[in-house]
């Protein structure tokens, strides 16, 4: 049931965000002869099988009308149907490991944890240990002993983010719980907000982007924008100024869709690359004067935050369990926010004096 595994070959740098399955929607045509839905369904796939098909099925992941259906059910014209593909490549084995994860919520059915800087969220080439997913495994483990090492990547991870953001993650317990938040963030109704320090000023206090997103076509670790929107996926991603500090400027973003380094690459596409993202050109001087002082102090700044400076401060969605309205924040970190209060100073200073 993939189309286009987005995560594949992506160990270092994931996304902002980005639902691990992808919906598809199709309304059965009013010629259509009654047919089994699995047979109608795999010759509307790319690169998938009938047997995983029927997998997809039992487990929850084809609607007919918002219900789940089994493989003999046979459409009808006019039936209205939604396909969640599960875009993570298929994985030979994760190793439990006992690693610190802080949790920030718990129950049945969810857990909501804070990633630092610096994790992994998934497994791929080259990270197979001291991942969130590692680690995960071995938590759940604990507490439920037949758990296979196999089935938690299956249902556990819905979304992450890059490696060197830090923030909020929801993880789901089970398959009914991933389905449920799964559908959630493939209609866009999860409430994602990021706080980034990004170079230059704007001359708005909001905006959005609006421009696809896909991958680069020389540089296959980085994304690029299609204005056209010949290539790649649609991306929007909302921004407000919380700050101003003339060089450099404290935003929110809200995403409307969640594409591999959407906020990243958005941001550099409208000149405002985020604060040392070595990856979009943010990790040299991009506003300001070349002398010495004011570059000391960028130097120093980068060494305080030695990474690109985003985090997934807020996150909501509807509890898959209760129905309840769940929403989460977390503090900026200590690395961000020691920047942003030397910028700060700098700003009340006047620039007369760099530390």
């Amino acid at each position: 049931m993939q189309k286009e595994a987005e995560w594949e070959n992506e160990p270092e740098d994931g996304d902002n965000g980005e639902s691990r399955y992808e919906r598809m929607a199709f309304t059965v045509d009013k010629g259509q002869e009654p047919i089994r839905i699995d047979k109608f369904l795999i010759n509307r796939m790319e690169g998938g099988t009938r047997s995983k098909l029927q997998q997809g099925i039992e487990k929850g992941f084809v609607l007919v009308n918002s219900q789940p259906v089994k493989s003999n059910y046979k459409v009808r014209p006019g039936d209205h149907i939604i396909m969640y593909a599960d875009t993570a490549p298929e994985l030979t084995e994760i190793i439990p490991e006992q690693l610190p994860l802080d949790i920030r919520y718990e129950d049945d059915d969810i857990i909501i944890l804070h990633k630092p800087a610096g994790m992994v969220v998934h497994p791929g080439s080259g990270n197979y240990t001291g991942t969130i997913v590692n680690g995960i495994s071995w938590y759940l483990q604990q507490q439920k002993p037949a758990l296979s090492e196999s089935e938690l990547p299956r249902f556990g991870l819905v979304h992450r983010i890059d490696k060197n953001t830090t923030g909020l993650l929801v993880l789901a317990k089970n398959e009914t719980a991933s389905m449920r938040l799964a559908g959630q963030f493939a209609e866009h109704t999860v409430h994602r907000r990021y706080i980034a320090l990004v170079w230059g000023d704007f001359t708005d206090d909001s905006g959005t982007v609006a421009v696809h997103v896909g991958r680069h076509q020389r540089h296959r670790k980085m994304m690029d924008v299609f204005p056209e929107g010949e290539y790649g996926k649609e991306a929007i991603t909302h921004y407000r100024v919380l700050e101003r500090f003339g060089y450099v400027s404290l935003i929110e973003c809200r995403l409307e869709t969640g594409r591999t380094h959407q906020i990243r690459v958005h941001m550099k596409y409208i000149g405002h690359p985020l604060f040392n993202d070595e990856t979009y050109g943010g990790d040299k001087i991009v506003k300001g004067t070349v002398f010495t002082k004011y570059r000391q102090f960028v130097e120093n700044c980068f060494a305080l935050c030695p990474r690109h400076a985003l985090h997934a401060k807020t996150l909501g969605f509807i509890h898959p369990a209760s129905g309840k309205q769940m929403l989460f924040d977390s503090e900026i970190p200590a690395d961000m926010q020691s920047v942003i209060e030397k910028w700060r100073r700098y700003v009340g200073a006047k620039g007369m004096d760099v530390e």
